[in-house]
């Protein structure tokens, strides 16, 4: 070496980072040809871990402190190194601070829905957003799976990866966890105990401890509604019957789309009592109005008597569906306009 680059040669004697950016978890010490000086210090602050790495090994790891860089503290690189005698001379070594503040208020959530298995619909397609935190708890994991040899590790590097893990562990905790989708969905809190127990376990092999994990929203498909709206108006019905004229009332709408009307769903509906009385009583109507306009004819024998529902009884029937919440406004006003032109 010659004299003059001797000179220019720098001798670093305090090592510490500052973390002057925010949302940088690793960062390398800037080297270039700069040499540390035997006895230099290095300063590692609260929440800060250092770790000095050989030749692409993990070497030396220092918990926050301030330290003189010896043989005595650096024992790892000393064995590495070779040196057997005690050093005086500068060293070169890759020096990289971690940060091990908690990560707070990171968003995470499903893009596209995922599918789970449920014991009450077999499989669920659900969209869920929530918010977590976490913390570096082991740098020497953290360098070996995740950060490496590069200058810069920041946050929004790692959270691109625990999307996927997130994603993952959601699937395979509510499919295994036995618990059916609607109790997790009716407590959040429930559901989000059982990923962060998972989610944690996955990040621990980078080195990543989980500190806060929760669930704020969860979006169901159409279908998975539908069902749960068909479950919810059966018990509001309490009984078969009352829930038969809900499915009778819950028709008429879409009855009246089909080429035969209602006539023609009607005779095809085993259990519509209502709805075959309601077109009983319009077809006595008719009858009625068709007798009165035809000339008189001979006296007939006196038939039996057919007990015809006054059309405000049948109004009050759907109006108290309407009101118990079993019939839709639109179901209700569609029902109301057939009574009445009937």
């Amino acid at each position: 070496m010659s004299l003059g680059s001797f000179i220019k040669k720098q001798f670093i004697d305090i090592l510490q980072w500052t973390e002057d950016t925010e949302g940088v978890l690793a960062w390398r010490y800037p080297m270039a040809d700069n040499e540390i000086q035997y006895g230099g210090s290095l300063t590692v602050r609260e929440s800060q871990v250092a770790v000095f790495v050989n030749e692409g090994k993990v070497a030396d790891v220092f918990a926050p402190g301030m330290y003189k860089l010896t043989t005595q503290t650096l024992p790892v690189l000393t064995y590495l190194k070779n040196w057997d005698k005690l050093f005086e001379s500068p060293f070169k070594s890759d020096v990289y601070f971690f940060s091990t503040r908690i990560q707070t208020g990171r968003k995470w959530g499903t893009p596209q829905p995922i599918t789970v298995r449920d014991t009450d619909f077999g499989m669920v397609r659900l969209r869920a957003f929530g918010m977590y935190s976490y913390r570096v708890t082991d740098a020497r994991k953290f360098y070996t799976e995740l950060s490496g040899t590069r200058e810069i590790y920041t946050r929004d590097d790692v959270e691109d990866q625990l999307r996927g893990i997130i994603m993952a562990t959601m699937a395979s905790s509510l499919g295994t966890s036995g618990v059916p989708f609607l109790d997790m969905a009716a407590n959040q809190a429930l559901m989000a105990s059982k990923i962060k127990a998972d989610f944690a376990v996955a990040l621990e092999r980078y080195g990543l401890g989980l500190d806060e994990f929760n669930v704020s929203s969860i979006s169901l498909p159409e279908e998975l509604q539908a069902a749960l709206d068909k479950r919810i108006a059966m018990g509001m019905a309490g009984d078969l019957g009352k829930y038969t004229q809900f499915q009778v009332a819950n028709s008429i709408p879409l009855a009246a789309q089909n080429e035969g009307g209602l006539a023609g769903v009607g005779a095809g509906l085993s259990a519509g009592m209502v709805f075959g009385q309601t077109m009983a009583q319009g077809m006595q109507a008719a009858q009625q109005a068709t007798q009165q306009a035809a000339p008189p004819a001979a006296a007939a024998p006196p038939a039996a008597a057919v007990a015809v529902e006054a059309p405000e009884a049948r109004l009050e029937k759907l109006k108290g569906l309407f009101d118990k919440g079993l019939i839709s406004q639109a179901d209700y006003d569609t029902a109301k306009a057939e009574v009445l032109k009937n």
